[in-house]
């Protein structure tokens, strides 16, 4: 059977009562009669044993890698990436165009 922590909103204090689950929650403080409401309380589970999550999964993670390109693929950044700029016009040739 569970354990439930309740805190009463009239004079403040906290206890626990151990219920069953089809079990109504309680409405009333022992000590001042006024309001209580549960309190959430972290779940009890203990996960023991050394790398349960890594050696008992069904092979491996592919959602968080890269994925493979097949031989001969293309690499998407290179697609979009356009034509390297037309290089600068040649220098002077070096005869003088005014004379």
């Amino acid at each position: 059977m569970p354990i439930y922590t309740y805190e009463c909103a009239v004079c403040g204090v906290r206890f626990d009562q151990r219920q069953r689950f089809s079990d109504a929650p309680l409405t009333e403080c022992p000590e001042c009669g006024g309001h209580v409401h549960r309190v959430p309380q972290p779940v009890g589970i203990v996960f023991k044993g050394s790398g349960w999550y890594a050696k008992d999964s069904k092979g491996a993670n592919t959602l968080a890698s890269t994925p493979k390109r097949e031989n001969g693929a293309s690499d998407t950044k290179n697609e979009a990436k356009p034509d390297a700029p037309a290089a600068s016009p040649p220098p002077d040739s070096g005869t003088d165009k005014g004379d």
